[in-house]
């Protein structure tokens, strides 16, 4: 039963809005599941919004966070829980072992990378739990290309396209977890 879960994404205010609308509904329907969110504990761009929105429909959030972005201000103060690390590295590792699915929202090189990364996770089977992305405005069509390719040009096995699941809409998404 999943109770956590893992999001992955955009920490910049810059972005069209209907990325901030699509964060907003899926962090309500979350939270009115009454769900646990674990995300980088970022008080800008869809993590803030996501947070917001969870946290206004009755869910939690754990927030983890590297020492050095609190010092930049970055840590929204109205998290549920926050976990401080040391590193990047401690920071992703922990929001894995946290959650019981993960989903990648639109997002910069460091959503991608973490996308990326707990895909390659799934493939080596140090991570159990469904991964999704959040395709708004076909936002990852590129990305999901580029996928399609390392199994055409052999670079990774057929089976390992079904790591991950591509939902179109936040009602996608949580039928998928």
């Amino acid at each position: 039963m999943i109770k956590n879960v893992c999001i992955y994404c955009a920490s910049s205010d810059l972005i069209d809005r209907i990325y901030f609308d699509e964060a907003e509904r899926l962090g309500v329907l979350l939270g009115q599941r009454g769900l646990n969110i674990i995300n980088g504990a970022g008080n800008k761009g869809l993590m803030r919004v996501v947070t917001d929105a969870v946290l206004a429909s009755g869910g939690t959030v754990t927030g983890v966070i590297p020492e050095f972005m609190v010092q930049k201000g970055l840590l929204h103060l109205h998290l549920t829980k926050v976990i401080q690390t040391q590193t990047m590295h401690e920071r992703k590792k922990t929001m894995a072992e946290l959650s019981d699915a993960a989903i990648a929202l639109p997002g910069g090189y460091g959503t991608m990378e973490e996308l990326l990364e707990i895909i390659t996770w799934r493939q080596l089977g140090l991570y159990q739990h469904p991964v999704i992305i959040l395709n708004t405005r076909r936002y990852y069509d590129p990305l999901l290309e580029m996928l399609a390719r390392t199994f055409t040009e052999y670079f990774v096995r057929e089976e390992h396209a079904r790591l991950w699941q591509v939902a179109e809409t936040p009602e996608e998404v949580i039928e998928a977890i």
